[in-house]
């Protein structure tokens, strides 16, 4: 007898054994699992638990997976519908959160819009969010880049029962449920801190800021200032940029053209990060002794990094904020409010020269350089 027909026997024979119990997920459940340890068919596992919650191991069609298997786990059948308000749709930060929220989606049988602005414009922002709120969907997300300007507009959609959750940006005061993203003042003291350890000789640095005072953003240049004040030598510029990348890349080319003394490029955006990696690049100023590093991983960023010509970006792991505030909004909306919101920190994490190579050796949907599911060789 082969191994494989041995084993087959032997799940068999136990399988028998079970044949009196009452028929549910969890009994499914163990079966496959044990089918899954004594065979080493790992490959299908995830299709099986979906399967034995109640759901079809077959691949289901966009806006409509997971229902069968969400109704099973969940006990609601209702397809729900969510809102994400962002500040710069169109940035390719945000590529992977709407990855993200896609799949969540796919998972819990719900849909969602992607709405807001262009071009970080706050009124464009709110017309959105109150349009989402008169079509009566089953919750928002949003991006509070501005102190005031939601708070009035969030109050209104939770009188109404409409659940709001913070994401990427947050505003105190603000009456959301909950906010979903990083720490954003402690990554900028962090980031300040990596600047004072790469000139320890000081000198002129530039920190490059999309749009200053929005709240996505410019919490981290605060904490930069903060740590960098410690360090009188270090004598770092503010220089805001603009929302569109290819105005980014204009500026700070731009800004190294005319101060041909800067010791640092660092910034605190993903289009100002990516533009300044590539004008360090395009003027060899790295032949020059000049550092540079920022946030976030758009493709160009982590194939600079990974050539060299930056020292460090920061990953706050876009994909959980699209994918969080879905998970958050179905919970709260099929439990009855009974649970699901909670505030989530997406992470402060440096990556370098070498840390960056998983990242620039594989493309994957939960960073922005790819669209199929799961990850593959770049």
């Amino acid at each position: 007898m082969s191994e494989t027909e041995y084993f087959g026997d032997a799940i068999e024979r136990l399988e028998w054994d079970e044949r009196k119990e009452e028929d549910t997920p969890f009994k499914r459940i163990r079966q496959m699992t044990r089918r899954t340890a004594l065979t080493g068919g790992a490959a299908g596992v995830a299709a099986m638990v979906i399967e034995a919650c109640g759901g079809k191991s077959t691949t289901p069609k966009a806006g409509a997976a997971g229902g069968s298997a969400a109704a099973g786990i969940f006990g609601s059948s209702q397809s729900y519908k969510f809102t994400l308000v962002n500040h710069v749709t169109t940035n390719t930060f945000f590529t992977p959160t709407q990855s993200g929220a896609a799949d969540a989606c796919k998972l819990f049988n719900c849909s969602y819009t992607w709405t807001g602005s262009q071009t970080s414009n706050v009124g464009e922002m709110v017309n959105a969010f109150n349009s989402a709120m008169s079509a009566g969907v089953n919750g928002i997300g949003v991006s509070l880049v501005d102190l005031h300007a939601f708070n009035a507009p969030v109050e209104r959609a939770l009188a109404s029962g409409i659940p709001v959750v913070a994401y990427n940006a947050d505003a105190a005061g603000n009456a959301r449920l909950a906010y979903i993203g990083q720490d954003l003042f402690l990554s900028g003291q962090e980031m300040g801190q990596h600047i004072a350890n790469l000139l320890p000789g000081g000198g002129d640095v530039a920190l490059f800021i999309a749009t200053p005072g929005s709240l996505n953003i410019q919490p981290r240049i605060n904490g930069a200032l903060d740590t960098l004040k410690k360090y009188p030598a270090i004598k770092p510029h503010v220089v805001a940029t603009g929302a569109a990348i290819p105005q980014e890349l204009t500026t700070i080319d731009a800004y190294a053209v005319g101060h041909p003394s800067t010791k640092g490029y660092f910034a605190v955006d993903a289009g100002s990060t990516q533009s300044l990696a590539q004008t360090i690049q395009k003027h060899n100023l790295r032949a020059k002794g000049v550092k540079g590093g920022g946030y976030d991983l758009t493709p160009i960023t982590e194939q600079l990094l990974s050539a060299g010509q930056i020292d460090f970006t920061i990953d706050q792991q876009p994909y959980l904020q699209g994918f969080f505030p879905i998970l958050e909004l179905y919970l709260y909306n099929v439990t009855q409010k009974l649970t699901g919101i909670a505030d989530v920190n997406t992470g402060l994490k440096f990556l370098d020269k070498t840390t960056i190579q998983p990242y620039v050796s594989t493309k994957s949907r939960y960073e922005g350089t790819g669209t199929a599911v799961g990850v593959q060789k770049a």
